[in-house]
């Protein structure tokens, strides 16, 4: 999966838009972002009205999707 995200001081900061099952989501808000020991986890709503839960894994450089 792809993500476009912002990078300020660090990568993944915040994710912007991603690409899933070949469609482009823009996202609308981020509704909540916690750390867990594989990674960064931001719960999302895309301006198409889905909301979901992006995962950055950290160690294995790889964005999946939840939800």
């Amino acid at each position: 999966m792809d993500v476009e995200c912002y990078s300020g001081y660090t990568y993944a900061q915040e994710p912007r838009a991603f690409i899933w099952q070949g469609v482009r989501h823009v996202i609308k808000r981020i509704w909540r972002v916690w750390r867990e020991p594989c990674g960064l986890y931001f719960m999302v709503e895309t301006e198409g009205g889905l909301l979901c839960t992006l995962v950055y894994d950290e160690v294995q450089d790889l964005w999946r999707i939840e939800g």
